[in-house]
């Protein structure tokens, strides 16, 4: 496995092990979490999310709960580097080309199609029938961590194919949630910060490398879209699109910005995202598995994931003649799509805005857990029982 990794960039090298290995401490986060909500420390934990918390000065200060500082504030900064991780696959990565972009392009729009529907066949006319953004995402952190260390002899394409769906899916859940999951619009401010935003292409296109600047007028948009009713983590993403990039990726002002925040974003931020959001009390009365969301959560993560990405990437290596990614056996890449239904950080993300209810979120990232535990076990076994399989069942059928 090592050989095959070392011919990988150094780019990529440098991003896989930073979200291997934060995933492990996303994996640790998460668990504190949930001993933490059910321990008698709960109320506290639940006191201290809700503490009202201050930023700024007089008329021009913001006051929300800790909880929503995390998710509107802190994971601005995660969007952002999501935005900058994407216009570098586009630039420079897996996305560069059209031949490059089909597998995981059309990968990720088969494991984001396929689990909505799932879902929403199963809470059609419900509820809850608005979650059914929830199962579209993939945790890339868990993901590779779950990856690196089960399949030590898979294909390093492969590994390349599943970072390549998760940014893609990234992409596609930022979509969503613009979309789908913003309130009444308020017009004035939706224009204020998508001013703000224009003055950053236009730094951009004026050849300015003063990063400041560009922080100035993110953190303006980002105050502009909490007002107008848009989800502020959208203007994240949009400021990573203005950073400007070179011909050379290493030279670039969107490669050191990306470098410099991956630690704080594997190691700080989603590590106190997961310690905020996982906490899922799990008693009897509050886990009612006569709903259908559980159900359509478990059936849209373990069962749509991976029918939606092996599906759609078979269906073109049969009928395109395409190469499988490394060259993978069919259980490498049904794993492959077992560990893309692990939709911790986005789907639990994506819950907090659809559900109000707090029995509902609940139970919701009870079954995000649950789920994404169950895939990520699955993805595990599948690729340890490859690893022990003779060769000739290591092609895919012509």
């Amino acid at each position: 496995m090592r050989r095959k990794i070392e011919s990988l960039s150094t780019t990529f090298l440098s991003f896989l092990r930073s979200e291997a290995s934060g995933g492990v401490i996303l994996l640790i986060c998460a668990i504190l979490a949930v001993l933490i909500a059910n321990s008698p420390w709960s109320e506290s934990y639940e006191h201290a999310l809700h503490t009202p918390i201050a930023i700024g000065l007089g008329t021009f200060s913001l006051k929300m709960g800790l909880l929503h500082w995390v998710n509107d504030g802190l994971m601005a900064i995660f969007f952002f580097l999501v935005g900058l991780e994407i216009k570098r696959e586009f630039l420079y990565g897996e996305l560069k080309t059209k031949s490059a972009m089909i597998l995981p392009v059309c990968g990720a729009l088969g494991g984001m199609l396929v689990p909505a529907l799932f879902y929403s066949l199963l809470n059609f006319g419900s509820p809850t029938a608005g979650g059914w953004g929830i199962p579209m995402a993939t945790d890339i952190a868990f993901a590779l961590g779950i990856m690196t260390m089960a399949a030590r002899s898979a294909p390093p394409g492969l590994i390349v194919f599943l970072t390549a769906l998760a940014i893609v899916d990234d992409l596609g859940a930022i979509v969503v949630i613009a979309l789908f999951y913003s309130t009444d619009l308020a017009w004035a401010a939706l224009l204020s910060g998508l001013a703000a935003l224009a003055g950053a292409f236009l730094l951009n296109r004026m050849k300015i490398r003063f990063f400041p600047a560009y922080l100035v007028l993110g953190l303006i948009a980002w105050y502009f879209f909490l007002k107008a009713g848009i989800h502020p983590t959208i203007a994240g993403v949009i400021l990573g699109f203005s950073i400007p990039a070179e011909k050379s990726c290493k030279t670039s002002m969107l490669h050191r910005w990306e470098k410099r925040l991956h630690p704080w974003s594997a190691y700080l931020i989603m590590p106190i995202f997961a310690l905020s959001n996982a906490g899922v009390e799990i008693t009897l009365a509050s886990l009612d598995f006569s709903s259908p969301l559980p159900w359509g959560i478990l059936a849209g993560l373990f069962l749509g994931k991976p029918v939606g990405i092996f599906g759609s990437v078979y269906l073109l290596h049969k009928l395109g003649n395409i190469d499988i990614p490394g060259k993978a056996s069919p259980r490498e890449l049904a794993a492959t799509g077992m560990l893309g239904g692990i939709g911790f950080t986005m789907s639990i993300f994506i819950a907090s805005i659809a559900f109000t209810d707090p029995a509902l979120l609940n139970l919701a990232k009870f079954s995000i857990l649950l789920a994404s535990t169950i895939s990520a076990a699955a993805g595990t076994v599948i690729f340890l029982m490859t690893s022990r399989a003779p060769a000739s069942v290591k092609s895919l059928p012509q």
